[in-house]
């Protein structure tokens, strides 16, 4: 399993969105990025964490930040998420699981005992550069802007 840190090159990526367009990495250069994985569209945590950026989305705009999502599920399922709680950030489809695993994000999970592979909710904080600046595996879903702006000093 990949683990990158910080300081590492974060590894391009090029993925489509829940419009079908083509987004990579590359397309964020000059810009910082919050590139967030997750689960699964339409799931306790997941909403959560998805509503949490959505509520701080103008605050991150203002701080220079870009924010995008992914998950295994498919562009349809993306747009219908995005539709239900008026998502205002882009959701890249990897049903391969290409980025996931290219970022760690994938791997040995445990649930009521039992251990499967499974997505590693995780998000990167990317440099205007494309380093990585810092690394959340521990994501509290609820208060996951709080957690990067304390993390970052950005108050």
């Amino acid at each position: 399993m990949t683990k990158l840190n910080i300081g590492d090159l974060a590894p391009d990526f090029t993925a489509v969105n829940q419009d079908e367009d083509s987004v990579s990495l590359t397309g964020f250069k000059g810009k910082k990025l919050i590139l967030y994985f997750y689960p699964k569209d339409n799931t306790a945590g997941c909403t959560n964490e998805a509503c949490n950026f959505r509520d701080n989305y103008d605050y991150w705009l203002s701080k220079g930040y870009a924010v995008v999502g992914v998950s295994p599920d498919s562009t349809a399922s993306h747009r219908k998420f995005i539709a239900k709680y008026d998502l205002p950030f882009p959701l890249l489809s990897d049903p391969e699981k290409k980025i996931i695993k290219a970022y760690g994000a994938w791997g040995p999970k445990k649930l009521y005992g039992r251990e499967y592979e499974g997505i590693i909710r995780s998000t990167f904080v990317i440099d205007e550069a494309g380093k990585i600046m810092e690394v959340f595996g521990k994501v509290k879903t609820k208060e996951h802007t709080e957690q990067i702006v304390k993390k970052l000093n950005l108050e």
